[in-house]
């Protein structure tokens, strides 16, 4: 394991999900969950986050997408609080998830819209009616 990684990951992983999630998800560690936020810091964010060629942006739109898809509402919570970090608009994060229904399912894309309405109410945000059909 490389701690050079491990820490940049932890880095990455502060920068897009906030200081708060990553204090989380680094708290209370034992010997049995320590290994997998090891490997998260080290391969996820410290690796292929830290990859060229996508904005985080986008690597947040996508990461949002591919969890709606596969009906993990607890982690795409706090991915959509990383893609609106990462400057994702609503339009944008809202298209992302519409997207889903397509290729997902309807009954994916219900849930993804739940997680986010819940996320979008902490934090306060919302999108203009006029802004409906965008």
């Amino acid at each position: 394991m490389s701690e050079q990684d491990k820490q940049a990951g932890l880095a990455r992983r502060t920068q897009v999900m906030g200081e708060a999630f990553a204090s989380r998800a680094m708290s209370g560690l034992d010997g049995f969950n320590r290994p997998l936020q090891d490997w998260l810091n080290e391969h996820a964010w410290g690796s292929t986050w830290q990859r060229d060629g996508l904005e985080l942006k986008t690597r947040s739109l996508l990461t949002c997408a591919m969890l709606a898809a596969l009906g993990r509402s607890q982690e795409l919570k706090g991915h959509i609080r990383g893609a609106i970090n990462n400057g994702a608009s609503l339009v944008e994060l809202r298209e992302t998830l519409l997207h889903c229904a397509v290729y997902a399912g309807a009954p994916a894309a219900v849930e993804a819209f739940r997680a986010a309405r819940e996320v979008l109410d902490e934090l306060g945000l919302s999108l203009p009616e006029h802004e409906q059909d965008s």
